[in-house]
């Protein structure tokens, strides 16, 4: 049986770091506080001449490399983001004209903190089908555009970066089996007021008094987002271990979504999960959205965290809502 496997990985930050010293002054938290609060000390934003689809080659550049391909080769392209370029045409073609990639399958998903996970679920679907050989998932976000520095809730949280996974199609004839196992998607529009942007859309165009009103920046309510956070991904979580039936104990590693530090430690506790077996990237990147995931996988396979065979756990949690889990088999 065909399945889909990851063959490599890239991420990447852009060059300019932001100290909690830099986005503090707008809110009541000093530079510790901020720290305290989220468990960020940095994260990082792109320069003036940056836009999504500059991050996302970067990382996908990096994921052919670590997979011996050409990015040539690739046949489907999936991007996650909403920050995209511009509202069409997709992040996705600008990233397939800058990689080469002459007929290749190129469109965005908009899921939000959990498009990563939406995009492994259409790639491992394109490379069990049959559409796709070689399936290239990036996700990219440039946030640090969409921030009110005086709103304390978001500007001392999100950064700008990009990952990438390239993923293949091999027969499934390993025991125990090899590739992506399993990704359940979930979602509930009833909360999508919980983290959005207000305006932009069809339903708010641009106005000048929506850009007055600071309409087209991140609003999002705290502490009801991280107690259904909480609550939604750790369901997902134990769903899919019984479904799969194994445990905490089975998982070589799992990566979260690097929404905040608090979050990543309830998420561990309420799962049992010890931070040894957790991957976090938060401190040094700040909340990446969607990108944030394939960044964490990345880092977590550069230092050694994930070894052939293991079990990885893969969770995410996002504005809509949306959140997603899979398990991987490395």
């Amino acid at each position: 049986m065909l399945r889909s496997r990851i063959v490599g990985t890239g991420s990447y930050l852009p060059p300019r770091t932001v100290s909690n010293r830099e986005v503090s002054p707008g809110s009541r938290l000093d530079p510790d506080a901020v720290h305290r609060r989220t468990g960020i000390r940095v994260r990082c934003w792109a320069s003036e001449g940056q836009a999504t689809s500059h991050l996302a080659e970067e990382a996908a550049r990096r994921a052919c490399e670590a997979a011996g391909l050409s990015p040539a080769s690739v046949d489907t392209i999936i991007l996650s983001t909403t920050s995209p370029d511009a509202a069409f045409p997709s992040t996705a073609c600008h990233l397939q004209r800058s990689l080469g990639a002459k007929g290749a399958a190129a469109f965005d998903v908009a899921a939000s903190c959990s498009g990563f996970l939406y995009g492994l679920s259409m790639a491992d679907c394109f490379i069990r089908s049959g559409r796709s050989r070689r399936c290239l998932l990036v996700a990219a976000e440039i946030k640090s555009r969409f921030l009110d520095l005086t709103d304390e809730a978001t500007a001392i949280l999100f950064g700008d970066g990009a990952g990438a996974a390239l993923l293949v199609g091999e027969d499934g004839g390993d025991n125990p089996p090899r590739g992506i196992l399993g990704v359940r998607l979930y979602a509930d529009g009833a909360g999508h007021a919980l983290i959005r942007v207000p305006a932009g859309g069809s339903r708010l165009p641009a106005s000048r008094q929506t850009v007055q009103d600071r309409l087209h920046t991140i609003r999002m309510q705290g502490q009801p987002l991280f107690r259904v956070a909480v609550k939604r991904l750790a369901g997902a979580v134990t769903d899919l271990l019984k479904e799969f039936g194994v445990g905490v104990d089975d998982l070589g590693q799992a990566v979260f979504h690097q929404a905040n530090g608090r979050i990543l430690a309830a998420i561990g506790r309420k799962l049992g999960i010890p931070p040894e077996k957790t991957c976090s990237v938060i401190e040094q990147a700040g909340n990446t959205s969607s990108a944030s995931l394939p960044i964490a996988l990345d880092r977590a396979l550069g230092e050694g965290r994930i070894r052939a065979d293991d079990l990885v756990l893969l969770g995410t949690f996002g504005g809509g809502l949306t959140w997603a889990v899979a398990l991987v088999r490395w």
